[in-house]
């Protein structure tokens, strides 16, 4: 996530952050995972917190040092999830919120928001096909957030992110609360598996891949520029056009893989 700048969650915060504080080492930034730091207050919201990509996301923002606060929201079961995260020793405070009725709670005073609210897909499904179920879903989420957080950071995941985003910033624009440079589609996922793909094919180290990854978030909107990456390798033109597929097709593989009982939620998170 940290190298994929606006693209994900982690950078987010960083952008927050960045007024107000001088910049860290990242090594520091590893290594201080359990300690208050100086780094300011911020709060960090997620919509969706019990679900397949909630629970881990929870858990990874609970160990993200620039996060003070943490309020987790879904429709059930999130105190549950919030006791359990509130146990590791990090700095974040952490409060569950549950219903309809405690979705402003949730909101209020939020400098980033999180939303993996919605249905995932099952085996068969095009993301296409959750767009009637997760589009109301977003819909409403949105005119909370218009509501109780306006100037809030917001990080769509909820498929199909080309959707879901402009039906956000739709209902922002009524509301009066739109910021094109506060909406973000999180598309880092593709990122993630252009390079760990790449280093496998080129035979490098992953940790030095970088690979940069253009468009949307489903099937041929997904463009990874391999032409671009580094370190260069010589690949040739047909094992470039199966990378490019399998990174296009990577929730799908997800998807058969898990047989029907989940999507891509640990890698999304």
């Amino acid at each position: 996530m940290k190298t994929a700048m606006l693209r994900s969650v982690g950078a987010a915060l960083r952008r927050s952050a960045a007024s107000s504080t001088p910049s860290t080492p990242s090594h520091l930034l590893r290594r201080s995972c359990y300690s208050t730091g100086a780094h300011p207050e911020r709060k960090v919201t997620v919509l969706g917190a019990a679900g397949g990509i909630g629970q881990p996301l929870s858990l990874l923002m609970k160990l993200n040092p620039l996060v003070s606060s943490l309020s987790l929201y879904d429709i059930a079961n999130t105190p549950g999830v919030a006791a359990d995260v509130s146990h590791i020793n990090s700095r974040a405070q952490v409060a569950g919120f549950a219903g309809e009725e405690q979705l402003g709670k949730a909101l209020e005073g939020s400098d980033v928001v999180v939303i993996p609210a919605g249905v995932p897909r099952k085996p068969g499904m095009t993301r296409d096909d959750l767009f009637n179920i997760n589009a109301g879903i977003v819909k409403s989420l949105c005119i909370a957030i218009s509501k109780y957080c306006p100037n809030a950071l917001v990080n769509m995941i909820s498929n199909p992110v080309n959707s879901t985003v402009p039906i956000a910033a739709e209902v922002f624009k009524k509301a009066g609360t739109y910021d094109e440079k506060k909406l973000f589609g999180v598309t880092t996922l593709d990122v993630v598996r252009a390079k760990t793909f790449y280093a496998g094919k080129a035979n490098v180290p992953v940790a030095e891949v970088n690979v940069p990854v253009v468009g949307g978030h489903a099937g041929i909107t997904i463009l990874p520029l391999f032409a671009q990456a580094t370190p260069k390798a010589n690949l040739s033109d047909e094992v470039i056009t199966a990378l490019t597929k399998r990174t296009q097709d990577g929730g799908t593989e997800v998807v058969e893989a898990k047989a029907g009982k989940g999507s891509a939620t640990l890698s999304m998170a």
